[in-house]
C-alpha cells in the first residue's frame, strides 16, 4: 500500500511518498501554505493511489506541542473529511537532519517529509 507523508511548516509543506509496497519514501513535492493546502495535498493522494497519510507531529524541545503543531492538526482534520486516514508521527528537527545529508536546496522539505515518513514505515514493519 502506498502512503504519502508530510512535513508540515508555516511556509512550505514537504511531501514524499512510499513505493508501492510500503517499504521505503520518496522525496515527492514541495508546496506553498496556501489556502488551496489540503485541495493540493488530497489531489496528489488521489493522484498516486495513496490510502493513508503520516503527518509530522511536532513538537518543542520539551516535547510540547508548538504553534505548527496545531495548524497541523487543523490540516490533518482537513485531509480526513476527504475520506483519508490520517497518522501522526512524532518528528522533531527533521529539515535539519535531512539538510546535514543533502544540504541546503528546493527539496529540502520533501526530504524532511520522507525521512517522517519512513519514520512511520520502519515501525510499521517493526511491529
Amino acid at each position: 500500500m502506498k502512503l504519502l507523508g508530510i512535513d508540515y511548516g508555516s511556509k512550505r509543506v514537504g511531501i514524499a511518498l512510499s513505493d508501492d509496497g510500503g517499504k521505503f519514501a520518496i522525496p515527492f513535492i514541495v508546496l506553498d501554505n496556501s489556502k488551496k493546502l489540503t485541495e493540493d495535498i488530497v489531489g496528489i493522494a488521489k493522484k498516486n493511489g495513496v490510502q493513508e497519510i503520516v503527518l509530522g507531529e511536532s513538537k518543542n524541545y520539551k516535547g510540547e506541542a508548538n504553534v505548527i503543531l496545531e495548524d497541523s492538526l487543523k490540516l490533518k482534520e482537513e485531509i480526513e473529511k476527504s475520506g483519508f486516514l490520517v497518522y501522526l508521527e512524532p518528528e522533531f528537527m527533521t529539515s535539519v537532519a535531512a539538510e546535514r545529508f543533502q544540504g541546503k536546496n528546493d527539496m529540502l522539505d520533501a526530504s524532511a517529509a520522507a525521512l517522517i515518513l519512513q519514520s512511520f514505515l520502519d515501525k510499521k514493519k517493526n511491529k
